[in-house]
């Protein structure tokens, strides 16, 4: 195969993972809110390949959820592509100016970041329609609900990324997937970041665990 095709075949491929991801590994965190890791898949796919590549992934995940698993309709399907687009897109991005690791990790943090102020902001104008609730009452939740789910979701996110992103690039390479040339993952594994991600990844269950007791006594 050309490497067009190769490139096609392995963004289809990253896609379908993304998907399965999305379809398989639902978690409740709060409320109505529930995290799937998608994010991460649709992150390397734009490490690999750029962020164009990222939001197209995630267009493409976020339509066949709403057409098979997601019960939030087509409003579902514009809370993911641009929760999405937001971290995966501007990890990317920013990964593309500085190939190394520090450029992945800067990029990751400032997907967490974006992510989160994108999705206080439209889940301030756009929950209340889906949700049933007045616009008061979703204002009340964009603290308690809404802001450490979206922190949680880019933590994990940025975690798994940096997990994630070695072995499955590896992987393509040695199954010709991609072009072993590449230099999208030339930069070396290092085991501190590695603990520290698995870090993050436990302690984000551990305040997943406490938050969601608490927030649901709080709201009943």
């Amino acid at each position: 195969m050309n490497n067009q095709t190769k490139k096609l075949t392995t963004i289809g491929m990253l896609c379908a993972l993304a998907y399965l991801m999305a379809a398989v590994f639902r978690i409740p965190v709060v409320l109505f809110l529930r995290y799937d890791p998608k994010d991460i898949v649709i992150a390397i796919a734009g490490f690999l390949f750029g962020p164009l590549t990222a939001g197209l992934t995630a267009v493409i995940v976020s339509l066949t959820q709403m057409l098979t698993v997601s019960s939030t309709g087509f409003l579902g399907f514009v809370m993911n592509v641009l929760s999405s687009c937001a971290f995966a897109c501007t990890a990317s991005f920013l990964y593309t100016k500085r190939r190394r690791l520090s450029g992945a990790v800067t990029g990751l943090v400032c997907g967490v970041v974006c992510q989160t102020a994108v999705m206080l902001l439209w889940n301030y104008l756009i929950a209340p329609i889906y949700m049933g609730y007045s616009r008061e009452m979703v204002a009340g939740l964009l603290l308690p609900a809404f802001l450490p789910f979206n922190l949680i979701k880019g933590c994990l996110n940025a975690a798994g990324a940096i997990l994630l992103h070695k072995p499955l690039v590896s992987i393509l390479r040695h199954t010709d997937w991609i072009d072993s040339s590449s230099d999208a993952d030339r930069h070396r594994i290092y085991v501190p970041m590695l603990l520290a991600a698995i870090c993050i990844i436990i302690l984000c269950i551990l305040s997943i665990l406490f938050h969601n007791g608490r927030v649901f006594t709080e709201f009943l």
